[in-house]
């Protein structure tokens, strides 16, 4: 069967189709194709595909190389993606995840950010649960010429107590000091990446630009991420159980939409590590 991608967002997103199950682990040419598709079109569905776990990480190994923290969850290289704390015990901090962010600007060591995410649905919610995605690359692309040069030289810092305030913002000392000792990082904002390719660096991480005024680097960082993320500009992906995403880290940010902490919901998530840092 011949692969085909099919566009499903103005900015961003593009649908997989011809491809089964078992062609991700016996065709060479799949992980080759996928690779194209991801950069060309930074998130991609691929419908009713119902990986199990084993196959999920075998091929984003095709891709790169994967993240095999431990992730509640047997299978090495899967991460359960769940607010029921029996199932993954950081559940609450799962929470920030409703807002946009970039996987891995706040890493607890110097690894890279991400390069790519893979989720799979195994359950879905019966109201909300959906996943948004903006591309960052385009962001920058749609700068006129005047922004890209005066934003060339801003640096920001990035922390995981900017994120987790989003959506708790009157944290426990305990909470508080949880949050601290992840360390704070400071990243430019445009990333320079290896391809060439430039991109916003945005999201909930985003504390303040280095040497700007509170009020003004607030509103310089939230403006960006509005126009960033304006409807038009996001592919919105309503969840089928079997259904398989895979997006570019690196240039696309996302969140998913709200859904209560009672849900079913349960992705398995694999992450394939990145090679870039940015810069």
């Amino acid at each position: 069967m011949t692969i085909t991608i099919e566009k499903l967002g103005r900015a961003v997103g593009a649908e997989v189709i011809g491809v089964r199950r078992e062609q991700l682990l016996t065709d060479d040419s799949v992980a080759a194709t996928v690779m194209t598709a991801l950069e060309q079109n930074g998130v991609l569905v691929f419908r009713d595909l119902h990986l199990d776990p084993e196959t999920q990480v075998a091929f984003c190994r095709t891709l790169g190389q994967v993240d095999t923290s431990p992730g509640h969850h047997p299978v090495e290289g899967i991460y359960r993606v769940s607010l029921d704390t029996a199932k993954n015990s950081s559940a609450s901090y799962l929470r920030a995840t409703f807002d946009w962010h970039i996987d891995g600007c706040t890493p607890e060591d110097d690894a890279y950010p991400q390069m790519a995410t893979v989720l799979t649905a195994k359950a879905v919610a019966a109201s909300g649960g959906e996943t948004e995605f903006a591309s960052t690359y385009k962001a920058f692309d749609d700068l006129t010429e005047a922004e890209q040069t005066s934003l060339r030289s801003l640096r920001v810092v990035h922390s995981l107590e900017a994120s987790q305030r989003g959506v708790n913002a009157d944290p426990t000392p305990e909470q508080l000091m949880a949050w601290r000792r992840r360390p704070i990082k400071e990243h430019p904002l445009i990333w320079t990446h290896k391809s060439g390719r430039r991109s916003l660096v945005l999201g909930a991480s985003t504390d303040h630009v280095v040497g700007m005024p509170a009020d003004e680097s607030r509103a310089l960082l939230d403006g960006l991420l509005r126009r960033c993320t304006a409807p038009d500009r996001v592919y919105r992906h309503s969840w089928a159980v079997g259904d398989t995403v895979i997006w570019d880290n690196r240039g696309v940010i996302h969140r998913a939409a709200p859904y209560p902490a009672g849900s079913p919901r349960e992705m398995l998530r694999t992450t394939v590590l990145g090679e870039e840092p940015i810069e």
